[in-house]
């Protein structure tokens, strides 16, 4: 029997059991179950915060090192302008495929019209009830807003941006920029910079292997605690727009993804899957693409054999701009509202919904739930009133966990399809470990 101990497992399997255990424990519970009078909830939400707490801590940190690291190693500032365009290309590219595989869904579907009405009323719109978590999260933004997203790639205070999870790009930029200066100072300065943050990257990674031991724990917490809120029962008005997100999500991941990995990258397409499981099983968990990138620089490190360089550059900006599970969710979900609202819109003002989902998604941070805001921006774009947001509430969780993971494995594709530019060797064998 001791062949079969859960602890011999390996570590993307002990997280799939604690996701089954905790499904199993958290539907048929509601959220004011307590024992000895201690909630069962809040023990889940306590388990699984901390665990959440801790992948953040190593973020800033390991994003800086991993970043200024990555850039001081390309060399030459051409190298690294070849590798950043060819990088954000594929984002941008990506994303934009995402976003119109998520319109050509929502429109064949149309989960706002039931029996050829608009849903409006028996999705109760105008409840007051439902609106105020969401209009508080998206009071004051507009189309304006978008211009914030390139204002914020340079901070004015770099220190105040590392404490500030929404301010990621702007570390991720000045990483970016120390890196590639760093090379220009005198060798006794350079040499001391490079071993300083190599040591920074190193200690980061041995801190997020040890947090990771506990990662079955904490995303049975985090699992626990969303089943027993959401419910089997909760998706039954939202079925359809439901089951569109998770299709388009799955066609960008198992065929334009597919497509990509083989024509640009030259792998084979089912051994980047099984390379990656542990990741996306760790962002679908969190729900964040931030807390997941130790993770997945693990994966492309130790399953794919992607070298230090490229996934050092590549993930950590691909964690911020490459959000194509979250740029597909906007633009389905701003398309389901102005249908329930029986507002028809042509081409020009789909058009229109493409650019923002595109825009907006490159500012998204890698949090939890941070895509209602962008939503908010695209709705006020096309006229529709941002209560439309309350729809999303009771599926967002859960499509937000579908989402991130997407988001982690578009990042991970365009490591391995940028390894390839750069004409490195082994990919998927043993001679890297």
């Amino acid at each position: 029997m001791g062949n079969y101990s859960p602890l011999k497992w390996a570590l993307h399997w002990q997280i799939l059991a604690a996701i089954a255990l905790a499904l199993l424990i958290g539907l048929p519970l509601e959220d004011d179950v307590s024992i000895v009078g201690i909630s069962l909830y809040s023990v889940f939400d306590f388990v699984g915060s901390l665990f959440l707490r801790g992948l953040k801590m190593v973020v800033v940190p390991l994003v800086l090192a991993s970043i200024i690291c990555g850039v001081y190693g390309l060399g030459s500032g051409e190298h690294v302008g070849r590798l950043g365009s060819r990088t954000l290309g594929f984002y941008l590219l990506s994303s934009f495929l995402a976003i119109c595989i998520g319109l050509a869904a929502v429109n064949i579907t149309q989960p706002g019209i039931i029996d050829g009405e608009p849903a409006r009323e028996q999705l109760n719109l105008s409840s007051p009830s439902e609106l105020d978590g969401a209009l508080e999260k998206v009071s004051g933004k507009s189309t304006d807003d978008i211009a914030g997203v390139f204002l914020r790639m340079l901070p004015t205070n770099v220190v105040d941006a590392a404490g500030d999870s929404n301010q990621l790009l702007a570390v991720i930029v000045f990483g970016v920029l120390f890196g590639l200066f760093m090379s220009k100072a005198a060798p006794a300065g350079r040499d001391t910079l490079a071993n300083f943050w190599q040591g920074v990257f190193d200690t980061m990674m041995h801190i997020t292997l040890f947090i990771m031991k506990f990662a079955p724990i904490g995303v049975f917490g985090l699992v626990a605690k969303t089943a027993m809120v959401t419910g089997l029962q909760s998706f039954v008005p939202l079925a359809v727009f439901f089951l569109t997100v998770v299709f388009a999500l799955g066609f960008h991941v198992f065929v334009t993804m597919a497509i990509l990995l083989k024509t640009l990258g030259g792998v084979n397409p089912l051994l980047h899957y099984r390379a990656m499981f542990p990741a996306m099983l760790t962002a679908f968990s969190t729900a964040s693409s931030s807390a997941t990138l130790p993770v997945t620089l693990e994966c492309l490190r130790k399953n794919v054999g992607v070298s230090n360089k490229t996934s050092s550059f590549v993930i950590p900006l691909g964690a911020t701009v490459n959000m194509d599970g979250t740029a597909l969710y906007e633009c389905v979900a701003a398309m389901f509202i102005a249908q329930a609202y029986g507002l028809e819109l042509g081409i020009a003002q789909q058009l229109l919904i493409v650019m923002v989902a595109l825009l907006t998604s490159v500012g998204v941070a890698g949090i939890p739930s941070a895509s209602l805001v962008a939503i908010a921006i695209i709705l006020g774009s096309i006229g529709l009133p941002l209560e439309g947001i309350g729809l999303l509430l009771v599926t967002d969780r859960v499509l937000d966990m579908l989402r991130t993971a997407v988001n982690v494995f578009s990042d991970s594709c365009c490591a391995v399809i940028m390894a390839n530019y750069e004409n490195e060797k082994n990919l998927y064998t043993s001679e890297h470990e």
